[in-house]
């Protein structure tokens, strides 16, 4: 993989002569050799990319040809570097520059020498290029072919293993085990999935989990992913947590100190009188059982456990011990592992015939492995099905190697294989996740910063490089070599994750390829020349003096010590351009960071920094800046020398049990903010100060897409909406007024923001802004405080692209309709302390979608919303802090019972905030006789608020 480095290179050497760098004669002339040389090879790396694990002489050669590239990059950094000292001015700024000039003199002919050895190196290995080419000439013409190279188009959906309507072969499954959770004794039984890797085991078992049957029949769930390399008390404290946002209460802060006893004692109070079902995801060994197999009572409820496991010996001892059930995960059937394959492969179109045989024979080497099929159908989905002789080529490359009864093995082969026919501006990307702990859930924005910070994103015409990475990403979805976790609720990917097996596979490439060294463990073997290093969990197997002169990235991830730079990395790291601290033990910015000139990415989110010196100015190449939920609040003016950089995270969010909003805290700026023209994302700043120069100055910052404010004033709103009209890629607002009865005015907005697809205000408004109707890209909406006269769902109905919609204390009538043909896309509704409301209709062809529907804080409404049976769709009711008699009213079997009308939802419930914690009653908790509801336990295992968010 060796086309990403030497492009990089190709275009920092062009940048040397387009920037009019001083080259001394010697470095100019090596240069241009250099570039000469690269450029010439550069076509034939494609192809070494794609066969260099076929030919040991070819991989040796592209090994060469990385190692060249990197020694030049550094050698340039290093001179650049060089070029750029100021002393000042007067005698003292004179006399160190003379002192400078001799020093750096002497080393930048060190490295004219320096790459003059380089370039023998090169002519060398130029040599072994010319009979290489010759050697595959024939591949290269191939390979070369338009057929080769074709765009990956965008079919997120049947990428994602996940989504049920694309899985095969599972319906029969998954009732089989349905059936064995719902039914049997009553005593605690153990259901274990087992089967080898990649068989599709936490797909089934997800399948399962959420069922709506299982659901109604546990009340308490949990999903525990155990993994390789589990800790015991982190197990355990994972568990408790996720059982207390079970039942809706929050978690005691002494869990965070508990031993291991003592949680498992916590973990058995918890569930002693609940029917429970608790999933243990991917079970390696069975000491993971034993670490919670008697927390877990068996309390004669009926409850259920499940366990995924590799190994056999695990799934049959903790099934013999509790008189369980172990269900054999077999390989798919020929006819869906078929159905599969021409899902995948051909977007559910039937399979060409004359691709018929070649199609067959993969799938037979494939083995009816479900992940094996979809990576490899991957592979297939990229080629042109005009061109045979290209599906032939990934027949034939499978070959021999499949063969044999090792399935891990042979598994591996096939996911190999789909990640060398990445285009290799993708090679770079998705060995780059290794950097990441196992079982980490990796979230979407940072690692599209992240990608870029590294240079891995091609700039392409009309497209910010954000869109280009976004594409990126898309790409290894749609390959199926990640998988989505979680999703927002209007559709958007919030964080995925990646397959063990595939993290096996990158975690040795990237290691081969000098790409990312992890470290994570003793006796860790790295070069002095890693460009990435990754530290996992503690800082304990760091080698002492250990040179990371030539370092480029470091992350630290649940690293648990105290950092101190300087002590783990006394030689520094001149040349590094990632630095991610985040959730590391860090009380002080570091003052390491003030040497780090080619620095773009810095993250001390989720840290205890408070303060931000003065020498952050001297960051002239960072483009991101992460200091979300750290302590800082003030930002000092030389920010404003950061010319490149795009995105500016500093915000706290402070949730509070009773409320349905995270208020959030932002930051004080100068009011010149608007200097700072590359920013993308600013977040959240205060707006109080001055006269309003500081709103004026955000119409100067027309590349926003994403802005978040706070402490707005209302004579602020008019010089506000110039500056809003002016950001035209403007994606997502967040406005938030001084203080809850402060008006936001924002009636003077002309020409709205048209790309606008989140919207959040916070603040009182005089009548609803005219040109909110006019956002027909608008996905979400949400209002607080607004305390309108007239019914806002008249202007709001017709948003032709609304998804979800949130409305806290936003309208003082005793009524609210939602009519026919309105809203026609809406999935989730929240409505939230409507003082005077007193009745809710929705019209028969209104919300023909609606899944989710929230009900908050309506202290005087009378009844459940007239109409609530038409809505077929409906999957969940949350009636919270409403009035007791009105979910009374929902009562089955009694004079006068609106049950009728809910009965077709599958989830309803209630919940109350009481004595700090939440109160959850079911419907079914209902009896004949009872003035209230029963306490019950919670339906959804997440929070409540985060509908709401």
């Amino acid at each position: 993989m060796a086309e990403s480095p030497v492009n990089f290179l190709i275009e920092k050497l062009a940048a040397l002569f387009d920037n009019e760098v001083n080259l001394l004669r010697g470095v100019r002339e090596e240069v241009v050799c250099l570039r000469w040389e690269l450029e010439r090879m550069r076509a034939f790396l494609r192809i070494a990319d794609a066969l260099q694990e076929s030919d040991e002489e070819l991989s040796v050669w592209v090994k060469q040809v990385r190692d060249i590239a990197h020694e030049t990059e550094d050698l340039l950094a290093e001179y650049t570097l060089l070029q750029r000292h100021n002393h000042g001015t007067g005698f003292y700024g004179s006399l160190c520059r003379f002192a400078c000039c001799i020093k750096n003199a002497k080393a930048c002919y060190r490295i004219a020498a320096e790459l003059k050895s380089v370039n023998l190196r090169l002519r060398t290995i130029s040599e072994v290029h010319k009979r290489l080419r010759h050697k595959f000439s024939r591949v290269e013409q191939g390979l070369g072919s338009a057929g080769a190279f074709n765009t990956w188009e965008d079919h997120r959906d049947d990428a994602l293993l996940l989504d049920k309507s694309d899985l095969v072969g599972i319906d029969g499954r998954k009732k089989q085990l349905v059936g064995w959770l719902i039914e049997g004794g009553l005593g605690r039984e153990v259901v274990s999935l087992a089967g080898q890797g990649g068989m599709g085991k936490t797909t089934l078992a997800k399948q399962v989990y959420d069922d709506a049957e299982v659901k109604k029949n546990f009340k308490v769930r949990a999903w525990i992913t155990v993994s390789q390399s589990f800790e015991i008390e982190d197990l355990l404290k994972d568990m408790v947590e996720q059982l207390y946002k079970a039942i809706k209460r929050r978690v005691p802060p002494e869990v965070g100190n508990m031993n291991n006893n003592r949680l498992k004692t916590t973990i058995k109070k918890l569930l002693q009188r609940q029917r429970y079902l608790i999933v243990l995801d991917d079970v390696w060994h069975l000491h993971a059982w034993r670490a919670v197999q008697y927390a877990l009572p068996n309390n004669s409820f009926g409850s259920r456990v499940v366990l995924t496991t590799r190994n056999t010996d695990v799934a049959t001892t903790a099934c013999i011990e509790s008189e369980g059930k172990t269900y054999n995960l077999e390989p798919l059937p020929p006819s869906d592992s078929w159905d599969l394959l021409c899902r995948k492969t051909f977007q559910g179109n039937p399979c060409p015939p004359h691709l018929e045989e070649i199609c067959k024979y993969i799938l037979k080497r494939c083995e009816g492995l479900p992940l094996a099929i979809v990576a490899i159908s991957g592979v297939l989905a990229t080629k042109d099905t005009r061109r045979i002789d290209e599906w032939d080529m990934v027949a034939r490359s499978l070959g021999a190697e499949i063969d044999g009864n090792d399935k891990l093995k042979d598994l591996k082969k096939v996911l190999s294989l789909s990640f060398n026919d990445l285009p290799y501006y993708l090679k770079s990307c998705f060995l780059y996740l290794s950097i990441f702990p196992e079982d980490h859930l990796i979230e979407h924005m940072r690692l599209i910063r992240l990608w870029i910070a590294e240079g891995f994103i091609e700039a392409k015409e009309g497209k910010v490089v954000e869109e280009v990475a976004d594409d990126y990403l898309n790409d290894l979805l749609n390959r199926s070599l990640m998988q989505v976790a979680t999703t927002t609720s209007d559709g958007r990917v919030k964080t995925f994750r990646i397959h063990d097996l595939l993290r096996e596979i990158i975690i040795s490439k990237s290691r081969d390829q000098n790409l990312v060294m992890v470290v994570k463990g003793q006796n860790v073997q790295w070069s002095d020349r890693a460009r990435r290093l990754s530290v996992h969990y503690t800082l304990q197997h760091l080698l002492p003096n250990r040179s990371v002169s030539q370092l480029r990235s470091l992350f630290m991830f649940e690293v648990t010590e105290k950092l101190r730079l300087h002590t783990s990395f006394p030689g520094g790291f001149r040349l590094l351009s990632v630095l991610d601290l985040q959730n590391s033990h860090l009380k002080k910015f570091p003052v390491e960071v003030v040497n780090l000139y080619y620095l773009k990415y810095l993250s001390l989110r989720d840290t205890k920094v408070k303060i931000v010196p003065r020498f952050i100015g001297k960051l002239q190449n960072l483009e991101t800046l992460d200091l979300k939920h750290s302590l800082v609040t003030e930002l000092p003016v030389e920010i404003l020398k950061l010319k490149r950089l795009r995105h500016l995270l500093l915000y706290r969010s402070k949730f509070v049990s009773y409320e349905l909003f995270d208020s959030r805290s932002g930051f004080r700026v100068m009011a010149n903010i608007g200097v700072l023209q590359s920013l993308q994302k600013l977040c959240f700043i205060e707006v109080n100060q001055g006269s309003g120069n500081m709103v004026k100055e955000l119409g100067n910052l027309n590349q926003l897409r994403r802005l978040g404010i706070v402490k707005l004033r209302r004579e602020d709103g008019k010089v506000l909406c110039s500056s809003i009209g002016k950001m035209t890629n403007l994606r997502a607002l967040s406005i938030a007024s001084f203080e809850e009865n402060e008006i936001i005015d924002l009636q003077h907005l002309s020409t709205p923001p048209v790309l606008l697809q989140r919207l959040y205000m916070r603040g009182r408004l005089e009548m609803l802004p005219h040109w909110i109707p006019s956002l027909h890209s608008l996905v979400k909406l949400s209002f607080k405080w607004s305390r309108l006269k007239d019914d806002p769902l008249v202007y709001l109905q017709y948003l032709p692209n609304l998804l979800h919609l949130v409305l806290c204390q936003v309208f003082n009538g005793h009524r609210l309709c939602f009519r026919a043909g309105g809203f026609k896309k809406l999935k989730i509704l929240g409505l939230d302390e409507f003082d005077e409301l007193k009745c809710i209709q929705v019209e028969p062809g209104a919300m023909t979608l609606l899944e989710d529907l929230s009900i908050r804080r309506c202290r005087f409404l009378e009844k459940v919303p007239s109409g609530i049976e038409h809505l077929t769709k409906l999957k969940l009711l949350e009636l919270s802090n409403i009035p007791a008699e009105l979910f009374n009213t929902l009562r089955p079997n009694v004079k006068d019972s609106e049950y009728w009308r809910v009965a077709h939802i599958p989830e309803v419930y209630s919940t109350y905030w009481r004595e700090g914690e939440w109160k959850v009653y079911s419907l079914e908790s209902l009896s004949d006789g009872e003035n209230c509801p029963l306490p019950s336990t919670v339906i959804k295992t997440h929070e409540l608020h985060t509908r709401w968010k």
